[in-house]
């Protein structure tokens, strides 16, 4: 089994410009990632920000919970159940999911920058349009995962992603390298 890539993501957002919100001071806020936006929809609507920046959900279990437009970075989800869950336009910047299950997970649109996804589940998600620019993904699988075509790329250019990677020709043009684990669309060769 392997993943499957999509046509072209749309661009990805101007991740620098963005300006967070103060922490949100409610002291249960950490608790409201175990209940999602209960208003939240794939597009990021929702009647509160979700915020749960710096918050510990350790071997939590989130499974199927709608996390969308969450800001949630320098969090550690490490070993985190997030099977099913929905991570619509969320800001996880330097989060921590190690070992983290995203079995049958949408993440759409979101910035992983910096973030460390090492031995990370991603079997059966769909990947469209996030961004993980610096983030460690070793030891990561993306087995039978739906892949964006731009996302590929991407993902295949991340020097912690072991297998084949992005090369460059003598010509100076791109050329990816899907890994092993991924079913390349026809821009990318295996």
């Amino acid at each position: 089994a392997a993943a499957v890539a999509l046509a072209p993501a749309p661009a990805l957002a101007d991740w620098d410009s963005v300006k967070l919100p103060p922490l949100d001071p409610d002291p249960k806020r950490c608790e409201r990632g175990y209940v999602g936006n209960t208003i939240g929809q794939a597009n990021a609507v929702s009647d509160k920000t979700l915020d749960i920046r710096f918050c510990d959900f350790k071997g939590g279990d989130l499974k199927a919970k709608t996390l969308s437009g969450a800001l949630m970075s320098k969090s550690n989800f490490q070993g985190a159940n997030l099977q099913e869950a929905v991570l619509t336009k969320v800001y996880a910047v330097d989060s921590d999911f190690s070992g983290a299950d995203f079995t049958s997970s949408v993440l759409d649109r979101g910035a992983f920058m910096g973030a460390t996804f090492k031995g990370a589940n991603f079997y059966n998600a769909v990947i469209t349009g996030a961004n993980f620019e610096g983030a460690d993904l070793t030891g990561a699988s993306f087995e039978d995962a739906l892949i964006g075509g731009q996302d590929a790329k991407r993902l295949c250019a991340n020097p912690t992603l072991v297998g084949d990677r992005a090369s460059t020709s003598a010509a100076g043009t791109e050329h990816v390298t899907a890994p092993e684990h991924v079913t390349a669309p026809e821009h990318v060769t295996r």
